[in-house]
């Protein structure tokens, strides 16, 4: 008798292929992805790293080849040394970097694990704050990083871009180690180049490195695809990301650098041509064990779908899809932060459009099969719990295929459910709309059906 886990597996099973996922941080795996992350790579421990001969645009082949001296601390590693060195390559030929460290559990470990390798606890960082965007990992005061090291906090200006006079005011009062672009509720692509004339400007008056990093978790899928600009093109040293969200790997984290590739066993100066070391042994044995091989594994095989053309295809149509769906929910009365979308993210000021919280509106189309996320909003103050906002992408969506057509449904959908909100006032009255919620809950289903889930 199987155990009650496969059965609510089963469940999770049907939810996401009858409803349709618009929570911009989500996305759906090949079957390709699916069967490395459940391999029994699962069994091995590789603490340490798999040799660093063979920079990055070494041949495949090579790699495939050759057992490889390797820098482990158990033995059993040419098959997994492999592996690993081919996700390091296929990030690095990706993203344009000098080196990439494919272990962090996470988006949130990888971060940290920069912080720890650049920083002196009491050490400042600039970045976004969270009301305004940014990340937890960014500064949130509930943050073990928080305790450690001082984070001073940027904003965004009315029509929901990064305030840089702010930016820069506060760089050179500050005087940060780090100056961070990155966010998880943000529509606009930043203007990097302006960023680097800022730290360079700092340098001048401080005479000291300064390090420009960029966590684009959000945007990765895009940069990868070629529809959004990469920040270590313009300069930045450091880009962290997740590997789930747009580019559509496993959940775990990356970490990108340009500087010297070298084995991370003998501790170099700290300075930014050594940040690739720096990160791998804040890494290991820095902030994580042993790195989950099978994931590894998985982000090796996303990362080589991420490389074939039709990749750049589905990167240009999320965006398509993202502005055509922003587009139609302002023709519906929907008020947008930032007036629209320039990548795959829409955040939807509800509390202004229709006067009710984004917690009522995110339980509400829930109960039809669409899923979003309550988020708060620059001007909310406090209150995580009931924001004036909600969250929604177009990632997943266009991996099933749907298009332009099916985000004016999607729009038709979200706002008749906010018309029922109107009507019921609290979440608990939502019951008295049962056969309305019902009648759109099989339209949604009867839509998403039709454009199966991959891999499942």
């Amino acid at each position: 008798m199987k155990d009650l886990v496969f059965n609510l597996i089963e469940n999770e099973k049907v939810r996401q292929s009858e409803g349709l996922e618009l929570i911009p941080s989500e996305n759906y795996v090949s079957a390709d992805v699916l069967s490395a992350m459940g391999s029994i790579l699962t069994n091995k421990y590789s603490e340490g790293y798999p040799s660093f001969e063979g920079v990055p645009g070494w041949e495949e082949k090579k790699i495939t080849n050759e057992i490889l001296p390797n820098y482990r601390y158990y033995g059993g590693q040419p098959n997994v040394d492999r592996i690993e060195r081919l996700a390091i390559d296929r990030a690095c030929r990706l993203f344009h970097a000098d080196h990439a460290n494919v272990q962090p559990h996470s988006g949130a470990q990888a971060n940290n694990a920069v912080y720890f390798a650049w920083l002196e606890p009491g050490d400042t960082v600039l970045g976004m704050s969270l009301p305004a965007g940014g990340h937890l990992t960014h500064g949130a005061p509930v943050t073990l990083s928080a305790h450690i090291y001082n984070f001073v906090a940027y904003g965004v200006t009315k029509d929901g871009d990064i305030d840089y006079d702010d930016l820069e005011k506060k760089a050179l009062e500050n005087e940060p180690k780090i100056i961070l672009v990155g966010y998880s509720a943000f529509m606009k692509i930043p203007d990097f180049e302006r960023v680097v004339e800022i730290r360079d400007r700092l340098v001048k008056k401080t005479g000291k490195e300064v390090m420009l990093m960029a966590d684009m978790a959000h945007v990765a899928g895009l940069i990868a695809g070629g529809v959004h600009p990469n920040p270590l093109d313009f300069g930045f040293n450091v880009m962290t990301t997740t590997t789930h969200k747009t580019l559509r790997g496993p959940r775990g984290g990356l970490i990108l650098s340009k500087g010297n590739v070298a084995s991370p066993l003998k501790r170099p100066e700290k300075t930014l041509d050594n940040i690739p070391i720096l990160i791998d042994r804040a890494v290991f044995p820095g902030t994580q064990g042993g790195p989950l091989e099978h994931i590894v594994a998985a982000k090796a095989v996303s990362f080589g779908e991420a490389l074939k053309p039709e990749f750049k295809d589905y990167a240009k149509r999320i965006v398509e899809n993202a502005k055509a769906l922003a587009d139609e929910l302002k023709k519906l009365g929907f008020v947008l932060q930032g007036d629209g979308t320039e990548n795959h993210l829409i955040l939807v000021n509800v509390k202004e459009s229709f006067g009710f919280d984004g917690k009522i509106y995110e339980k509400a189309l829930d109960m039809i099969g669409l899923t979003l996320n309550a988020n708060s909003l620059p001007i909310d103050k406090g209150g995580a719990f009931r924001p004036s906002g909600v969250r929604l992408g177009t990632p997943a969506i266009t991996t099933r295929g749907l298009g332009i057509k099916e985000m004016k449904e999607l729009a038709s959908w979200m706002k008749t459910v906010a018309d029922i909100c109107v009507k019921a006032k609290t979440e608990e009255n939502l019951t008295k709309f049962d056969k309305e919620l019902t009648t759109l809950r099989e339209e949604v289903k009867t839509l998403a059906t039709s454009f199966p889930v991959p891999g499942i």
